[in-house]
């Protein structure tokens, strides 16, 4: 056990000493932190409000600043809407150009259809034709 001990003995110092380093805040301690942050949360809140307001007034400080401003925001929705509107057009053409691929493929499936139709239909009218050839021709032979 002695040679035990030496290992034992010096890691549970160790742990401890991390332990007894952080000290456990008190209720008193908790309790304040708790309250300045219940203040500093609608105090920051309500500089960062200040900040954006101020920002929005500065551009319109004055007419000719206002006048720069307002024409920025013009310009801006200007190509905002056309950048819009040639996304829009390419979607449509993409669209109509699938619709008419698609529709292409499926006149054309129905044309190879309907000629497989005709030909079977052909065929089973011809082998009809035949068969009642030849039983008219037993039944002239019974005759």
């Amino acid at each position: 056990m002695p040679t035990q001990s030496k290992a034992s003995s010096s890691a549970k110092p160790k742990a401890q000493a991390k332990t007894a380093s952080a000290p456990v805040p008190s209720r008193a301690d908790q309790a304040r932190s708790v309250a300045e942050s219940a203040v500093d949360l609608p105090v920051g809140a309500v500089l960062e409000v200040s900040d954006r307001v101020s920002e929005l007034v500065d551009p319109f400080s004055g007419r000719s600043a206002a006048e720069k401003q307002l024409k920025s925001y013009g310009t801006r929705l200007r190509r905002t809407v056309k950048r819009t509107e040639r996304r829009g057009a390419s979607a449509r053409r993409k669209a109509a150009t699938e619709a008419r691929k698609t529709r292409n493929r499926v006149e054309r499936e129905a044309r190879k259809r309907q000629r497989r139709v005709r030909k079977v239909l052909d065929e089973q009218t011809s082998r009809g034709r035949q068969l009642v050839d030849q039983v008219g021709d037993q039944l002239a032979a019974l005759r």
